[in-house]
């Protein structure tokens, strides 16, 4: 088999799970099955918006993203259940360990997706194969169904998987990119939005093929060395390993909340808030992360939204802290009119080894006492190694649930992907 695969290049697959809240659910009840059904929030709590359909609720138009009252009107009989992000997880897990099982080199990127690099695997089949085995498995082991990208990059994997839906396989092979991607408008490019697209139509850029060929200069000035970096996608061009270590690369922690009422009381708006930083601090601790900057994102009942942030002269991780910064950022930005939507954010996190405190008069006490057990912790650590002892303050307790839902913008899901197993 090994002359399916080259000699220098690689072979990378990228697995999406084709509409994976819907189809977990399916899985879980099968009477479900071949009926439009749709995944969307509680519309008492103005949280109905469709998060995923299945195909069958897509023939009449449902999309996601859609106001769930819409969907209704185009599909009367359409089948409404509320996320089960716990069931979504456990299902996210046997999928990867599924893909695992192919390939050591897995990097997840989301709940539903990743990529796969079988470029050592040939003695398993040629690619085209091994994909069918894997989407063969998916589905028989779990019921859950996915399309698979084949291609030498992640770029043109991820752009493969996108064209056959559901249970579709596609090859896609850098000769390709003249017929199958130049033609195509740029905004269909997997990596660029409406405005990087506005942006690029301005410097007369309106297909994949315009922006394959565009002037470096041009691209540089309209979107920085983005630009450059889109071009090289679009002739193909795409340097990034599959890296499975990257579950862990992230760079902020958040959590927001729409609130079930349009609300002004600042009372009720530090409560939520509250809420909002045990759950970034929990999550924080899990992590073993500081934090070096404080953001929060305000959206007024009009949906106007705006986002604020600050830097913060020490790292922080604990709940008060977090509060503590929120709220000024708060106080000093609010409008003083109804509130729909707060979230809080952390940011610029470093690893708890590396986050050194810039010691002022106010935090000195407090560490010095502290100074003797620290050095006695140092010395064990050092003889039998870091994870001997672990701080209680770093052993993060479950967050008691207090109704309702948040979004959380972190691969929580993933947590522990590439723990060893016993």
């Amino acid at each position: 088999m090994r002359q399916w695969y080259p000699k220098n290049g690689r072979v990378i697959l990228h697995v999406d799970m084709n509409s994976f809240y819907a189809s977990v659910e399916m899985a879980y009840d099968p009477s479900l099955k071949g009926k439009p059904l749709a995944i969307a929030g509680n519309p008492q709590e103005r949280r109905g918006i469709i998060v995923t359909c299945s195909y069958e609720a897509r023939k009449y138009g449902v999309k996601t993203a859609m106001p769930l009252w819409e969907a209704k009107k185009l599909c009367p009989q359409l089948i409404v259940r509320k996320p089960n992000f716990e069931r979504y997880r456990a299902a996210s897990t046997g999928m990867f360990e599924i893909l695992r099982q192919f390939s050591p080199l897995v990097e997840p990127v989301s709940i539903d997706e990743g990529y796969v690099d079988i470029t050592e695997c040939y003695e398993l089949g040629n690619p085209y194969e091994i994909a069918k085995m894997i989407q063969t498995r998916l589905l028989k082991q779990m019921d859950l169904p996915c399309s698979i990208g084949i291609a030498p990059n992640k770029f043109l994997a991820k752009t493969a998987s996108d064209m056959k839906k559901p249970l579709g396989i596609t090859i896609l092979r850098k000769r390709d990119i003249p017929a199958v991607l130049w033609p195509l408008d740029v905004e269909e490019m997997h990596g660029v939005g409406k405005r990087t697209a506005e942006k690029l139509r301005k410097i007369n850029i309106y297909t994949i093929g315009d922006l394959a060929k565009g002037n470096d200069i041009q691209l540089r000035g309209a979107l920085g060395i983005n630009g450059i970096r889109l071009k090289e996608r679009a002739n193909g061009i795409d340097r990034r390993p599959v890296d499975p270590d990257s579950v862990s690369d992230f760079k902020s922690i958040g959590n927001s909340t729409t609130l079930p009422k349009d609300e002004a009381n600042a009372d009720e708006l530090m409560k939520v808030f509250a809420r909002l930083a045990e759950k970034v601090a929990y999550r924080m601790k899990r992590k073993k992360v500081y934090a070096s900057s404080v953001s929060i994102t305000i959206r007024y009942y009009n949906r106007k939204t705006i986002t604020r942030s600050k830097a913060l002269p020490n790292p922080i991780s604990t709940e008060e802290e977090i509060f503590h910064e929120a709220r000024k950022l708060f106080l000093t930005h609010w409008k003083e009119i109804p509130v729909r939507l707060l979230g809080i954010t952390c940011g610029e996190l470093v690893n708890t080894g590396e986050a050194v405190k810039q010691l002022d008069l106010f935090t000195y006490e407090k560490e010095a006492e502290q100074e003797p057990l620290l050095k006695a912790i140092d010395e064990l650590q050092k003889k039998y190694g870091e994870n001997i002892i672990e701080l209680a303050g770093d052993k993060a307790p479950l967050p008691e649930k207090k109704g309702g839902s948040d979004t959380s913008f972190n691969k929580d899901f993933l947590f522990g992907f590439n723990e060893k197993k016993d």
